[in-house]
């Protein structure tokens, strides 16, 4: 990595960095302590059983799964409220307890940032990248639930920049958002590697943008569907990388070298 070859790497956040998907699960799962308290709560202002409880800390996962938030239209908050609200309607009926869901959401996410953590490994493979490249945070979202997930795993001392979809006019997959961050960056996209969980928006955008290298991280290495994007580079873990930059820049001074090669003997 230098001159001629990979100069910048940025990375997805959600379920690349960070396992965001377990602490969700992990918050609400039976045994933790924000579950307890959901259904201490839920058990004692709604009456409902234990086992409507945690029935109803199933649907919300389930909702949370199907997601769809477009923050021009709805606060994250509210929405998932609301999930909760539904929830407990869906499992209980009776009338609609906005305060109720309010203090279930709230309890559930606390404890899902408690969860948010960027792992020692990863945090050391950041570390030496960072003495040969620049590195940029590239998260799609609401800006106030990606901020306090970045403040939560303190990840900011790793990072040249952080970049907020929900804080752009346009998020991943737009070609916009990601010369944005190669202007942030000072590189240009050829110059540059992305590294993401998601073939729609990481991969994708990273091919629209006309970056260097997409690399998929495919914790399953399931095989994806037909139709899918085709990243460059998958790996099933982010700790993989480093060895994935280092064949980007065997194949980059190897062009050099043929090039160099091809044009000393037209020279002649």
């Amino acid at each position: 990595m230098g001159v001629h070859g990979v100069k910048a790497v940025f990375f997805d956040l959600d379920n690349t960095l960070v396992d965001t998907a377990a602490a969700g699960r992990r918050a609400i799962e039976e045994g933790s302590s924000c579950a307890l308290q959901v259904v201490n709560a839920l058990r004692s202002k709604h009456h409902c059983g234990e086992g409507e409880a945690r029935g109803i800390c199933d649907k919300v996962q389930a909702k949370l799964l199907k997601e769809c938030h477009d923050p021009a239209k709805t606060c994250i908050t509210d929405l998932r409220i609301s999930h909760w609200e539904e929830a407990i309607q869906e499992t209980i009926g009776g009338e609609a307890n906005r305060s109720l869901a309010a203090e279930c959401y709230f309890l559930w996410k606390a404890t899902r940032l408690r969860h948010l953590t960027l792992a020692e490994d990863t945090r050391g493979m950041l570390t030496e990248l960072r003495k040969a490249v620049r590195l940029l945070l590239l998260t799609n979202g609401d800006r106030q639930t990606q901020r306090e997930k970045i403040e939560a795993c303190a990840c900011q001392p790793y990072f040249d920049a952080i970049v907020v979809g929900g804080e752009q006019k346009e998020e991943k997959p737009a070609p916009s958002i990601f010369h944005y961050c190669c202007d942030l960056l000072g590189v240009q996209p050829a110059e540059c590697v992305m590294v993401g969980d998601s073939l729609d928006t990481d991969i994708q955008g990273g091919l629209n943008a006309g970056l260097r290298a997409t690399v998929w991280l495919n914790k399953s290495m399931a095989a994806p569907a037909d139709a899918s994007p085709v990243p460059h580079y998958v790996i099933s873990s982010v700790l993989d990388l480093p060895a994935v930059l280092q064949k980007i820049e065997h194949k980059v001074n190897a062009k050099l070298g043929t090039d160099r090669a091809v044009g000393g003997t037209e020279a002649r």
